[in-house]
């Protein structure tokens, strides 16, 4: 089973992670876990430092000549800005006195940060919490995601909405979706498209709509939250269980993607819309083409019981504004408890289409599990054997 674990600061030396559990003799590369790195840096509404940092993965245990060897694979990415910020994040004392930060941003992990750890340096808890962690959650899920991938499992997602402006016209976004996911890459495919927009939306007139929102964010010194979606094809029936409520699939999915920063809701197919609805609109029948199972529609999104069902996985999150604002609400000093204005830290003014990479990638460790869980091996060319004997697709 794979384990991960990150660990740096937003700008200390770089940041650094672990993937244990991952099958010998799998193909992979920096290359390849550079893609997805590129991609999470990309985006209208990204901040200075994207300007700074070129994320590039160093693979420091694990792999030899390209293919995995069973053992903990170990990843490095380097923060370039660590070179301002030398003595400000050194690991040793220093002689110079640092300035304390003791104002706390409104949404952020700042306040409840200084007081559950006991610090009187708010600096200690911004460096840790910040999305800059995700830079090695993407770099870690991307081993995951090749594995899913060599079992044809495929990952896309796309941003749904940014702020007021989305899609509102589900019916042609899902036929959209599905002509994509037909083609020889499934789901991949939607990523392929969004690549192509800045802003990582399917329509062009949506995307320059989502562009101009951000623009009116950035001119009143505010920021910009919204919904992203992800796919998953290829996956058999039977991933996941119903029998205890910590193994249900959809429960791992949820907090996989609620443990990223600023997302605050999750949502498995048409989850709410779905609670509006009367059973008979809402369940999706099984029927039978040409003796294999088919579904006509997929508002389950995938998955019934906590299993996977042989329909494309959906899930939604949304994602808050990011918490830093040019026009800070109120805030308190934290060591004198005076009323002041909440810190400015450099930040981004939306990073949904940010978040919809991100969110592609977190999902790939949650599913390879279940892959391993059901199927096992020990190397690829072992689980991949199990997967194409024993996986059901209906």
């Amino acid at each position: 089973m794979l384990r991960l674990i990150t660990a740096g600061e937003s700008h200390g030396r770089g940041l650094v992670g672990i993937i244990e559990g991952v099958p010998a003799n799998l193909e992979i590369s920096a290359d390849y876990i550079n893609r997805q790195l590129y991609r999470r840096q990309q985006g209208y509404g990204r901040g200075g430092r994207m300007k700074i940092e070129t994320d590039k993965v160093e693979i420091l245990s694990g792999v030899r000549h390209g293919r995995t060897l069973g053992s903990p694979i170990s990843l490095v990415v380097w923060n370039r800005d660590f070179a301002n910020w030398g003595e400000k994040m050194s690991a040793d004392p220093v002689a110079a006195e640092i300035e304390k930060v003791v104002v706390a941003r409104p949404g952020h992990a700042d306040m409840v940060g200084k007081y559950k750890y006991a610090f009187d340096d708010v600096r200690n808890v911004i460096e840790r919490a910040s999305a800059r962690e995700t830079a090695m959650r993407v770099a870690l899920s991307a081993i995951a995601r090749k594995l899913l991938a060599d079992l044809g499992i495929r990952i896309g997602g796309h941003v749904l909405s940014i702020g007021a402006v989305g899609f509102r016209d589900r019916d042609s976004l899902d036929r959209m979706l599905a002509k994509l996911m037909g083609r020889k890459n499934g789901a991949e495919e939607i990523s392929d498209a969004t690549d192509e927009s800045e802003v990582r939306c399917l329509d062009e007139v949506l995307a320059e709509k989502m562009v101009q929102q951000i623009r009116r964010a950035k001119k009143l010194g505010d920021t910009l939250g919204g919904v992203v979606e992800v796919f998953v094809t290829g996956l058999p029936i039977g991933l996941g269980s119903y029998v205890e409520f910590d193994r249900k699939l959809d429960g791992q999915l949820a907090q996989a993607l609620m443990s990223v920063q600023a997302i605050k809701g999750v949502e498995i197919g048409e989850g709410f819309r779905n609670a509006t609805r009367f059973g008979s609109e809402v369940h999706d029948e099984i029927l039978v083409r040409k003796k294999r199972i088919f579904r006509p529609t997929n508002r389950a999104g995938g998955l019934e019981g906590g299993v996977t069902n042989g329909q494309p996985l959906w899930v939604r999150a949304a994602m808050k504004p990011i918490s830093t604002l040019m026009k800070p609400l109120r805030s308190i000093d934290l060591s004198s408890m005076k009323q002041v204005e909440a810190r400015r830290e450099r930040s981004d003014f939306c990073a949904v289409p940010a978040a919809a990479v991100v969110a592609e990638n977190a999902v790939a460790p949650v599913l390879a599990n279940a892959v391993l869980e059901k199927f096992g091996g020990d190397n690829i060319v072992e689980l991949r054997d199990r997967y194409s004997k024993e996986a059901f697709f209906g």
